[in-house]
């Protein structure tokens, strides 16, 4: 990618400047928009170029372990304690870079000092590296130096990105065991119509007589799998492949993410969890001061669903209109009554951020008791969805062997 140069107006009409990677000026101007900054003139910056010439070969960069978001949570916790403290912010970013057993996040650090040194800001240096610092915790970075209170943001963004991680461990964690039990179910069918049903074609073949209507559908479907064992695979995989890339897609990503909210059982789970992220994000950008459009905007991006962010983009362009955030709200019609009444109260008394913290708590503790009582409410599904699977498949190999035994009786 290359780099270019900015200058923009911010939602308050400071003056921004700084550098971004992309692929060209128009990717530059879409970023721009979305941490709410209007984009004035965008060019290439060959000075950059300089500075990326010192990549990382290719070999290094495949061996090398990628920065996860584990790293960023504690470089934030990092920083609190250190400005806290009162350690200058050049000497704390040299201080973890030393200390730092990653060496890709300690090549991070170096290009955040060496940044600084040259007169930037600490968000315009974390704008040069989106797939690590997303734009929502780079408009947090960016208030906490307008404000003075960089160390207080760094917890704050601290104590979010733990919550987003106990919150997507719990939302994998209430899928996985239903998708376990599904997958046990698929590979039981398969191997009982590739090796159990043909041993009992032979037993079958002995009798001399005419099968019943489910064995013959059994026996059909075990030999369609036995000699047509390579197509299925292919076309499974292609199934897989096909909707992975059509989930890649726009409109794929916006009717995938509507659909896992209604999946039964885990949708719920999905759907709270998601509510609980936008309601602490938006908390957090409230008490930071983010004016509230750019910090809608800026919340957009951080719920990762797309049909979700276009419920929040509604809201914000209701706010942009001037309605009340209320209005807004219902107008989305995913909020319940509770939820509601809660953001006209801290409306009429202003305490927005204590509110929606409120609402992320609530939405929180009921994820928490979904994911704990989700095994006894799949439980019954999985039991009837075996008990059909055994009563066919029971049904299907026994009913010869009572029908040659009522033959032999009647002898």
């Amino acid at each position: 990618m290359a780099v270019f140069a900015y200058k923009g107006r911010s939602a308050r009409g400071d003056l921004v400047q700084g550098t971004l990677d992309g692929p060209d000026t128009g990717a530059i101007a879409d970023q721009l928009f979305h941490i709410g900054i209007t984009p004035t003139e965008i060019k290439p910056s060959g000075v950059m170029r300089a500075v990326n010439a010192k990549s990382p070969s290719l070999w290094r960069a495949l061996r090398a372990k990628k920065v996860e978001p584990l790293d960023v949570m504690l470089f934030s916790r990092q920083m609190y304690t250190l400005l806290k403290a009162g350690v200058p912010i050049m000497r704390a970013l040299a201080g973890l870079q030393e200390s730092s057993q990653h060496r890709a996040f300690a090549a991070v650090l170096q290009d955040l000092r060496e940044s600084l040194d040259s007169g930037r800001e600490l968000s315009i240096a974390m704008r040069r590296h989106p797939k690590i610092f997303s734009p929502f915790y780079v408009s947090m970075v960016q208030v906490g130096e307008m404000t003075g209170m960089l160390d207080k943001t760094f917890l704050h963004l601290y104590e979010h990105l733990e919550f987003e991680k106990q919150m997507n461990e719990n939302i994998r964690g209430a899928l996985r065991y239903p998708m376990f039990v599904v997958a046990a179910m698929v590979v039981a069918v398969v191997i009982v119509n590739l090796f159990v049903i043909p041993a009992f074609v032979k037993v079958f073949e002995g009798f001399h007589t005419e099968l019943p209507l489910l064995t013959r559908m059994l026996i059909g479907f075990s030999s369609f799998m036995v000699h047509f064992w390579p197509l299925l695979l292919a076309l499974a995989i292609g199934a897989v492949a096909g909707f992975r890339a059509y989930i890649g897609t726009p409109d794929g990503k916006y009717k995938w993410d509507k659909y896992k909210l209604h999946i039964p059982v885990a949708g719920k789970i999905v759907f709270k969890g998601t509510l609980a992220r936008f309601a602490r994000s938006l908390a957090l950008s409230f008490k930071s001061g983010i004016p509230i459009v750019q910090g809608l905007t800026v919340v957009s991006m951080v719920v990762d669903n797309e049909f979700m962010r276009a419920r929040v983009e509604q809201m914000r362009d209701g706010v942009e209109r001037g309605e009340s955030i209320l209005r807004t709200a219902l107008a989305t019609g995913v909020f319940n009554a509770t939820v509601l009444q809660m953001i006209a109260v801290g409306e009429e008394t202003g305490d927005m951020d204590g509110l929606m913290y409120e609402i992320a708590g609530m939405y929180e503790s009921e994820v928490e008791y979904e994911v704990k009582t989700l095994s006894q409410q799949i439980e019954p599904i999985m039991i009837i969805a075996l008990g059909i699977l055994v009563l066919i498949l029971a049904l299907g190999v026994f009913l010869p062997i009572w029908d040659l035994g009522k033959a032999a009786l009647h002898k």
